[in-house]
């Protein structure tokens, strides 16, 4: 019999499922605890249970494992990177990055990606899965139990599109901001998309507040186009209408990212045309000077031709900021991390992490 995985169950739906093998409501309860609050990683931890109910959860449950891999420290910010590994042997990267407002977990939703866009190292290779809803609420439990500090920020931007992953992720956002676990605001969640349109209408219907994301990257159609492949199944006037619609529905403002690509969206023309876009919307642009990865030749701008690219930007009246560089010393660009780790192991058998 195949286990089920336990820690992807929300409140409600792990009090039903322990009615339904012989057991009380409030053991649901319990356990829902020792997950998402404890964030136990084993039943032998749950020590107010007793020991046949363990035995008998170890018999049909499983919690899924997210090991810790590879642990990158900055020496030039308060910056990590973590590579985490799966039960099935795959791998995904994390980052913890600590401001004074609190520390922030940027986590994947998938492994791999097939979304394709030039400039990200997470596509090559497509994508391999879909991450569980366990898998993702273990990369932010790990990282707060290696840091020993509370996280306070999420943000889905790591490896994978969430929107092309739905449920896991809607499971994911409503259960790590669920009072009976960690209880981290959904206003302090942000989700990146590539613009996957119809999901982005079935989200501003979930009513969420959690910030959307959208990866613009392109000042017009065509630009885009060459960047994102997704751009050819949905137009930019499409994904606009969609971000207008979240916006309209949630009244969260979103967030348009940028990567600037020297010589190809960073242009007087580029400042005029997102200036067309922008102005009559609630949003907030955030540049993002393009990390280079071996696999493609983008470069990013100087730093004079970006800020002369953002400041043109404020005159016009955008609401604009350059990202600030995190973690440029280690494996920093989206993807890199999991990308030399697998290629690395190309032709050697994955330790089955399950088998502990």
């Amino acid at each position: 019999m195949e286990k089920k995985d336990i820690r992807s169950y929300t409140f409600e739906q792990l009090q039903r499922e322990m009615e339904s093998i012989g057991e009380k409501a409030f053991r649901g309860r319990q356990i829902y605890e020792w997950l998402h609050v404890k964030l136990a990683e084993s039943f032998d931890e749950m020590t107010n249970l007793s020991k046949s109910l363990r035995q008998k959860l170890s018999e049909r449950y499983e919690i899924r494992k997210v090991s810790m891999l590879e642990r990158q420290v900055s020496r030039e910010d308060p910056t990590e990177k973590f590579l985490f590994g799966l039960c099935d042997g795959n791998v995904v990267e994390s980052v913890l990055m600590k401001y004074n407002y609190g520390n922030s977990v940027c986590i994947s939703s998938q492994v791999g990606c097939r979304m394709g866009c030039r400039f990200c190292a997470s596509t090559i290779g497509g994508l391999v899965r879909n991450l569980t809803t366990s898998e993702m609420l273990g990369q932010v439990y790990q990282i707060q139990k290696i840091s020993g500090e509370r996280v306070s920020n999420i943000v889905v931007m790591g490896t994978g599109e969430p929107l092309d992953n739905y449920d896991n992720f809607l499971n994911f956002i409503h259960m790590i901001s669920d009072e009976h676990g960690l209880h981290i605001s959904q206003r302090n969640i942000t989700a990146s998309t590539c613009g996957i349109v119809p999901n982005m209408y079935r989200l501003a219907e979930e009513k969420l507040q959690i910030t959307l994301a959208l990866s613009l990257h392109g000042s017009s159609q065509e630009k885009r186009k060459r960047l994102m492949p997704i751009a050819n199944k949905y137009s930019l006037d499409e994904v606009l209408d969609a971000c207008d619609v979240y916006f309209g529905k949630t009244g969260r403002r979103i967030t348009f990212e940028y990567s600037l690509v020297e010589g190809l969206n960073d242009t007087p023309e580029d400042v005029r045309e997102l200036t067309e876009i922008l102005k009559k919307r609630s949003c907030h642009l955030n540049l993002i000077p393009v990390n280079p990865i071996k696999e493609r030749e983008f470069r990013k701008p100087s730093r004079k031709n970006a800020l002369d690219f953002e400041n043109n930007l404020e005159r016009n009246g955008i609401n604009v900021t350059i990202r600030k560089e995190r973690g440029s010393d280690i494996d920093g660009a989206c993807g890199q991390l999991r990308r030399r780790y697998v290629s690395a192991k190309e032709g050697e058998a994955h330790e089955n992490l399950c088998n502990d």
